[in-house]
């Protein structure tokens, strides 16, 4: 019996509704006593009530690991949700019980707005135990009509309870357009790998990059492969110091607006003033990641807007029109006079046309590639998501030339040249102690481009940049992975190279500091997400 009312309790973790009516089944059977069902799944179903809290909990304070539930929850939504559950708790968390579909949004914000956990889990517990009684029980009465077959065998019965759910919440998804809509993108991510969570796709190069460690003396010496830069560049690194090591004929020019500083809306003015340059300019944080907080700025209002939604230390370039940018993988073996292009990335950046009819959120849900990502173009135009552009007109969605940020990356190894490599290997060079990594590059012409002309690096990312070129849709997912397995294998070989040349790696106490900072801390800006 203890058993059964173990496998009960965790089956409400699974499915609450077929946790209870397996246990009405086992009642009717006389497997397990009514008050033993009820309990283990009462138990159950609060313990589940209360793990929801908790992740709303925790993700105020790791919002970042938490960023694809974020998505589509602004801190408006979560607001005024906040303030009516405040003055309802109570009876919000009993009605949700007996409405399919409410529990998690409502659980997950009580957790966000941090209402007392213990006014919410004897709110939860009171639901459970008015709720969980009548299902168990009518389940035990309906079993009792068909005992006789019931009792050959538990799981038919169960399974039997299974379907006709299934049956009946895949009729509710058939019969709404909008819930087919969510499922067929759904199943078009799922089909295509680069949409994939990171977790689930770096699952395999995560455990390539442990035996990596094993062959070369530790993780740590990932932080050697680039001595000339904080920590090899892997996490955390300042774009601003980076830049100041390349030749500036090659960068976009560049300025620092440090966090304390006093006026920074006055020091982006004058820096603008001093180097010649007009709007539009980009702000950006000087610490980031996967292109997150990057605005093109179009005025001195947007600037001080900008300036007063991050603390950090913000890095201020003249915007460069393109309309191309690429990313370039480098690396050079330690004691080579040489070094090579890994990869090169050509990114295409995404832009509607309107067709004067549709507006921007239609436009973005007609497009086989754009709705696929449509959360975060319409996070980022939620001002105009409803304006008919008129024919013809371009609304460019993303600015970033980041995957996650809505760019299609495609292989551009048509790009590679030797005289782009040269030019390539000149500029890395300058850079003493840098070995590998990726330089981000916006060009006008192609052409020039491929002689190594026309190269306008906006940044310069370490060990830990990605030769994103696998990214193109027509990459098979084993070439990708044989692509980053040999990247992370050259890390390693260059940073075991320069720490047998002297260079000291950081300790394993701070590169584990660094990466769960990393994980755990929210960006300091998300305009651009």
């Amino acid at each position: 019996m203890l058993a059964l009312a173990v496998t009960l309790l965790v089956s409400t973790f699974v499915s609450e509704d077929l946790a209870c009516v397996a246990a009405g089944t086992l009642v009717a059977r006389g497997d397990l006593s009514p008050v033993a069902a009820i309990a283990a799944c009462a138990l159950g179903i609060f313990l589940g009530d209360c793990g929801l809290f908790a992740i709303g909990r925790i993700s105020r304070r790791t919002a970042r690991v938490w960023s694809r539930f974020a998505q589509p929850v602004t801190a408006t939504h979560v607001e005024q949700w906040g303030r009516w559950l405040e003055r309802h708790a109570g009876a919000a968390i009993v009605a949700t019980r007996f409405t399919p579909g409410t529990r998690l949004p409502l659980y997950l914000t009580a957790g966000l707005i941090s209402i007392s956990p213990w006014r919410f889990a004897a709110w939860a517990f009171g639901a459970s135990l008015l709720w969980t009684p009548a299902v168990v029980l009518a389940s035990a009465r309906a079993g009792d009509a068909v005992r006789p077959w019931a009792s050959s065998n538990i799981w038919p019965a169960v399974g039997a309870a299974g379907s006709a759910m299934l049956i009946t919440r895949g009729f509710r998804v058939l019969s709404s357009p909008s819930l087919r809509r969510q499922l067929a993108i759904r199943f078009h991510r799922l089909r295509r790998w680069e949409f994939w969570p990171a977790w689930l796709f770096y699952a395999p190069v995560t455990l390539w990059v442990l035996m990596l460690s094993l062959r070369h003396r530790g993780v740590t010496t990932i932080t050697t492969s680039n001595p000339g830069i904080q920590d090899g560049g892997l996490v955390g690194e300042s774009k601003y110091d980076i830049l100041q090591q390349l030749p500036p004929q090659s960068t976009i020019p560049f300025s620092r607006l440090a966090a304390g500083d006093g006026d920074r809306v006055r020091r982006a003015r004058d820096a603008m003033t001093s180097n010649g340059w007009t709007f539009p300019i980009v702000l950006k944080p000087d610490v980031g990641q996967r292109g997150v907080g990057v605005r093109v700025i179009r005025s001195v209002d947007q600037i001080e807007r900008y300036l007063s939604s991050t603390a950090g230390d913000v890095l201020l370039q003249p915007f460069h029109e393109g309309p191309y940018e690429a990313g370039v993988f480098y690396y050079r073996l330690p004691g080579q006079q040489r070094g090579r292009i890994f990869s090169i990335t050509d990114k295409h950046f995404p832009v509607l046309t309107g067709d004067g009819v549709s507006t921007v959120a239609q436009l973005i849900d007609a497009h086989r590639r754009y709705r696929l990502q449509a959360p975060v173009f319409l996070r980022r135009h939620e001002a105009v998501t409803d304006v008919v552009l008129a024919r013809g007109e371009r609304l460019p969605l993303a600015i970033a030339g980041n995957h996650a940020q809505g760019t299609m990356f495609r292989d551009g190894s048509h790009l590679l040249t030797p005289a782009l490599e040269r030019r390539v290997d000149e500029i890395a060079q300058h850079f003493s102690g840098f070995f590998i990594g990726r330089f981000d590059i916006r060009y006008r012409d192609v052409e020039a481009f491929k002689a190594g002309r026309d190269l306008a690096i906006v940044e310069l990312n370490g060990s830990s940049a990605e030769s994103t070129n696998i990214y193109d849709p027509d990459t098979p997912l084993l070439a990708a992975y044989r692509t980053l397995f040999r990247q992370w294998s050259l890390v390693f070989q260059i940073g075991d190279a320069n720490r047998a040349r002297g260079a000291v790696p950081t300790s394993l106490r701070r590169l584990i500091h660094l990466v769960w900072t990393h994980l755990t801390t929210t960006p300091a800006h998300r305009v651009s997400d």
